[in-house]
């Protein structure tokens, strides 16, 4: 088991990309705390993870709340007994265009964004050094490698993400803890609607999901279980000698 012994953190874990993670995780040997916004959902994912033979902690967090995010990893850190390794998964579309924009939609899609990646970052690392090591990933997107037409506030976002990836992969070096970005591409997850159609038109979606999919050499979109493989390699000792990657999942998409 790739992960066996390890402590692990991932937010957002209630659904999609998070919760495959947290399934992956646990199978590869690691205690897991997931934490959400949403309360219910981590009712059903822990009750789904006990089916399995899987037990896994949860906390229900509004880590857009910098108070609540700093507080939830110590938290996360008492209930596991430490961290060795982090997801901060945790991100919203926020508002589509630039014009007219609604500037507490802005803010509250950088808090999420941005901010609670570097809080977290911040956190964390007190928790990494006690354990001699650690591996601290975030979740960006190719909107943070590539400017997004559709999304430019979510894609302003995400570059900082990878900007502070590359940042803290040298400032936490000396403590030998890797920091890495996974960049996915549109993955079948419940957000996905949220920058094919912001209006939810399901017809406008498909259209523009077509589009999307046409700019994909492999052809279709990524599976949440893929995104979450991508985050295993990063937090096991395969990757070792890897910090400061911004790795795109994203079909070929940033290729071209």
């Amino acid at each position: 088991m790739r992960l066996a012994g390890k402590l692990a953190v991932i937010t957002a874990a209630a659904s999609g990309m998070g919760k495959a993670g947290v399934e992956l995780f646990l199978r590869e040997g690691a205690k897991v705390c997931a934490i959400d916004l949403n309360g219910d959902a981590l009712e059903k994912l822990a009750a789904e993870m006990k089916a399995k033979g899987y037990a896994v902690e949860t906390i229900q967090a509004d880590l857009s709340s910098a108070e609540r995010q700093r507080g939830t990893v110590h938290e996360a850190a008492a209930k596991l007994g430490g961290i060795d390794v982090m997801w901060a998964h945790a991100g919203i579309p926020g508002p589509g265009g630039i014009e007219d924009l609604d500037l507490g939609a802005y803010q509250q899609a950088m808090s999420l964004n941005i901010d609670s990646a570097a809080l977290a970052a911040g956190e964390v690392i007190k928790h990494m050094r006690k354990r001699g090591a650690g591996s601290l990933i975030f979740t960006a997107s190719i909107s943070g490698l590539v400017g997004s037409m559709f999304s430019p506030v979510y894609s302003a976002g995400k570059f900082a993400v990878v900007g502070l990836t590359k940042s803290l992969a040298q400032t936490f070096a000396p403590d030998k803890v890797r920091v890495n970005v996974i960049c996915p591409g549109l993955t079948d997850t419940p957000m996905a609607m949220g920058f094919t159609s912001r209006a939810g038109d399901p017809v406008e979606a498909a259209a523009n999901e077509k589009k999307l999919l046409m700019s994909v050499p492999l052809g279709r979109l990524c599976r949440p279980e893929e995104i979450a493989h991508a985050a295993l390699w990063l937090a096991s000792d395969d990757a070792s000698f890897v910090t400061g990657v911004a790795l795109p999942v994203d079909g070929g998409f940033t290729a071209r």
